[in-house]
């Protein structure tokens, strides 16, 4: 009998140790990691910098409180800022979820204090995916996440994803916000539609109506750009962020417009773990790393390298960057490819209905994206 709380399906496997793109478990098999902890581990497993880093920070201070100013995270969200959204400010939490329901308070917030309270619903489309505590599962437009949870969040109205007609239905005079992800992750891998996107900003501005975009699985480098919006032309209001900005130490952020963020005044919302020394830490390494002169464009082009591989192979693939889907026909099933791929040292994550998903950390090679396929090659043929 265990004592962990049987909500997740656990492979049969205990990790060890990781190096690179590859983790060992603990009777010495090697396994390539595509899936790098669901896009978190950014720079894969001991990488000497952020371990250095790490362990020199524990060794002085791991966390103090909110009630005092912290170097390190002044430090960060000046990177953030300087990257994105200019004259931003930013709030730090501890995951995606977090972020994402700091993200509807805010733009309630926000509305409240411009004399408008009436003005509180959110759009969100269907295949989204934007956590699990109330608020951000009443945002996952995608009802088998609800299942026995009801009742949910008043104020999100769904839309079909890449269907404008759909959001302009769903577009009120209380609509505050429509929230969204650049690329779906856990609906299947689902990239926006320009013509959409633009769709999406001409109503927001002709209504007053605040962007969310929810970058926690595509930001921090993961589609060869810092953030996955800046691959098209238009600036969000409220940029959401966890999974790898710091490269598996668990931490959250919402970097708002500095007009939208005043609606934070002090007691209105707070995080005790949010942006301390050891998370911050982390973040810094990671951020410098990725944005090194070349990373980023280095990781689009082994996105399309993956992409192109996979399509050798017989699948088809999709996404931006190293974020990338493979959909499989009706008669193989993507957890069963996934269980296989696990059984011969490669380890891919599942999305949506039938897709294979490739997040793997943002330093792999185009050797190691060749050992990979391999691998799936492999399975899928025998």
């Amino acid at each position: 009998m265990g004592y962990l709380m049987e909500n997740y399906t656990r492979y049969d496997v205990y990790f060890e140790k990781g190096e690179g793109v590859y983790l060992y478990d603990n009777k010495g098999n090697k396994y390539i990691d595509m899936l790098a902890g669901i896009a978190v581990n950014t720079l894969g497993y001991a990488h000497p910098k952020l371990t250095d880093a790490i362990c020199s920070q524990a060794k002085k201070l791991i966390h103090v409180s909110n009630l005092f100013k912290i170097k390190p995270q002044e430090e960060v969200a000046e990177i953030l800022v300087k990257n994105s959204l200019e004259n931003g400010k930013v709030f730090f939490c501890n995951s995606g979820a977090e972020a994402n329901e700091t993200a509807i308070k805010l733009v309630r917030k926000y509305f409240y204090d411009k004399g408008n309270p009436e003005k509180y619903e959110i759009i969100t489309f269907t295949g989204g995916f934007h956590g699990r505590t109330i608020g951000s599962l009443t945002a996952t437009a995608q009802p088998k996440y609800h299942e026995g949870f009801k009742p949910l969040l008043q104020g999100i109205k769904y839309a079909e994803f890449n269907n404008v007609e759909s959001l302009k239905k769903a577009v009120s005079e209380n609509t505050a916000a429509i929230m969204f992800e650049i690329v779906q992750g856990e609906g299947g891998v689902n990239p926006i539609n320009e013509e959409f996107l633009n769709e999406i900003i001409k109503i927001s501005k002709r209504n007053d109506i605040l962007i969310v975009i929810d970058e926690v699985q595509t930001g921090i480098g993961r589609t060869g750009k810092l953030f996955a919006y800046q691959h098209f032309n238009f600036e969000p209001d409220i940029i959401t962020l966890a999974k790898g900005l710091a490269g598996g130490v668990p931490v959250g952020a919402v970097v708002a417009k500095e007009e939208v963020a005043k609606a934070f005044t002090p007691g209105t919302h707070g995080s005790t773990f949010g942006g301390n020394y050891l998370s911050m830490t982390a973040a810094k390494v990671v951020l410098n790393e990725i944005l090194k002169p070349n990373f980023l464009n280095e990781v689009y082009e082994k996105g399309l390298y993956l992409k192109e591989n996979l399509k050798k192979i017989g699948l088809k693939a999709k996404g931006i960057g190293l974020m990338v889907g493979a959909d499989l026909p009706e008669e193989i099933n993507a957890k069963e490819v996934a269980k296989k791929c696990l059984e011969n040292g490669l380890i891919i994550g599942t999305a949506g209905k039938n897709t294979l998903r490739f997040v793997p950390p943002l330093i792999i090679n185009k050797n190691e994206i060749d050992e990979a396929l391999n691998i799936l090659e492999k399975v899928l043929g025998g």
